[in-house]
């Protein structure tokens, strides 16, 4: 779409065409003109087109996270969270929280499995019901995003093109979510819960042809575990 909107800026504005010689005695900067034009609008794009573009062009994809979290104040609670993400659309993803403390996330596409190991307990869910207007649901869900949020342009800061999403149900657990988007793709997430914390994650070295395990959107309650409906 957007090679086919650089073609129509180029015919509207200068009445050239890519691939046509340029006469004699032109600007030798002339040729470059659809090249520039086809940058420029790659550059603008804005924080909506990128979060579609994420969307509908990223079907898998597996990324390594740092997440922190910061109080109504703005200063930091805790140690920073890392681990690795990883989906697959429509509803199948895998957050993997190694350090400090492990701690497991799987939606199978039907059912929320949440992991604690260090208090041997699963806590499940079904996953129609606790989709919708959450963050899994703009990181691994289907193109139908407006049903959840109510979004809109977020600007540019630290050189991210942002989203602003607002759930629609109000049981999502977060009052505003915001999404920064990179040249690439995602790099930044940010939840500001009811309380006024903001949890923000970065997301590192997305790969987005990864190959995954046949258990990777799998989980099995361990044994002995408390299982929590």
């Amino acid at each position: 779409m957007a090679i086919a909107k650089c073609w129509c800026l180029v015919e509207n504005k200068t009445g050239v065409k890519i691939g046509v010689r340029p006469p004699q005695g032109s600007d030798p900067w002339w040729g470059l003109t659809p090249i520039l034009l086809l940058l420029a609008l790659h550059a603008d794009a804005s924080g909506l087109e990128r979060l579609k573009q994420f969307v509908s062009g990223t079907q898998n994809g597996r990324a390594e996270f740092t997440q922190t979290t910061l109080n109504a104040q703005g200063k930091a609670e805790g140690a920073a969270s890392t681990g690795t993400f990883e989906f697959s659309r429509p509803g199948k993803f895998r957050w993997e929280y190694r350090s400090p403390f492990p701690q497991t996330i799987v939606g199978d596409g039907q059912t929320l499995w949440v992991w604690d190991p260090d208090l041997r307990q699963v806590t499940r869910k079904k996953l129609t019901q606790s989709l919708g207007s959450t963050p899994a649901a703009l990181l691994a869900g289907d193109n139908a995003l407006e049903k959840g949020f109510t979004l809109k342009e977020g600007g540019v800061s630290e050189a991210l093109e942002w989203v602003d999403a607002t759930p629609k149900n109000t049981d999502s657990g977060f009052e505003h979510i915001r999404l920064g988007f990179g040249a690439d793709s995602l790099a930044r997430m940010e939840l500001q819960d009811s309380f006024g914390h903001t949890i923000s994650i970065r997301f590192n070295h997305l790969d987005k042809q990864p190959i995954f395990g046949v258990n990777t959107f799998h989980f099995t309650p361990p044994a002995g575990a408390d299982v929590i409906w």
